[in-house]
């Protein structure tokens, strides 16, 4: 085989071999905004995939942690970290916090708040309430550890077992600003991660930090 022939070769495997290790190459200017993808419940055992497929596809997303795993597994808050993901606090035992007491909500939060720093993963500055129930009580409370409350603009409904394609059209409802909610136990919510990077990608948007400033999806700082 002549020598310039050889090297011609080797250069198009080598070009080809960084091209499939790079990933989707989703366009990067997010001509039409930010959203904030959110994943409720973690870190799961199902959490690795999670962050794994999530890098592949050059998504960040906030993690709304529940305190008791953070402190079973307080690797896998600091993955999440590694990963490029924001951390929040997502309560300790996932209860009714409109049913419960002052005392009870402060406890809930603080105890997440404490699991999580000690973690690894920093001091949470967002606040989701489990199943999005929050009253006058639980917002005073929130206030009191600088807390901003994070609802969500669109729900995938993954939680129930919906497919993988009722998961990417929820998401390609997203507009600028909006936030969705997710769950870190799903297995269709990471089959579905490939094709909510490029329904994003198609509709001029890229995943975003969420503001504690103004509690919607804005460019990373």
């Amino acid at each position: 085989m002549p020598r310039f022939l050889a090297i011609g070769l080797t250069a198009a495997a080598v070009a080809a071999a960084v091209v499939v290790n790079a990933g989707p190459s989703y366009a990067a200017a997010c001509s039409k905004g930010y959203v904030g993808l959110t994943f409720d419940d973690g870190p799961t055992s199902n959490t690795p995939a999670l962050l794994n497929a999530l890098k592949q596809n050059r998504l960040r997303a906030t993690m709304f942690n529940e305190g008791r795993f953070a402190a079973a597994d307080p690797a896998g808050v600091r993955a999440e970290v590694a990963a490029g993901m924001w951390i929040g606090n997502h309560s300790y035992t996932h209860p009714h916090l409109t049913q419960s007491t002052r005392a009870q909500i402060d406890s809930e939060i603080s105890r997440t708040q404490q699991a999580i720093a000690g973690a690894g993963g920093g001091t949470p500055k967002l606040f989701r309430p489990p199943f999005g129930s929050s009253n006058s009580t639980v917002r005073s409370v929130e206030a009191a550890y600088g807390l901003r409350e994070i609802i969500w603009d669109s729900s995938t409904g993954d939680w129930s077992g919906v497919s993988v394609d009722r998961i990417v059209e929820a998401n390609g409802k997203l507009t600028n600003g909006q936030i969705i909610l997710m769950h870190d136990g799903p297995a269709n919510t990471v089959t579905a991660l490939p094709r909510i990077a490029q329904v994003l990608a198609d509709h001029g948007l890229c995943a975003g930090m969420i503001s504690p400033q103004t509690g919607r999806a804005v460019a990373p700082s």
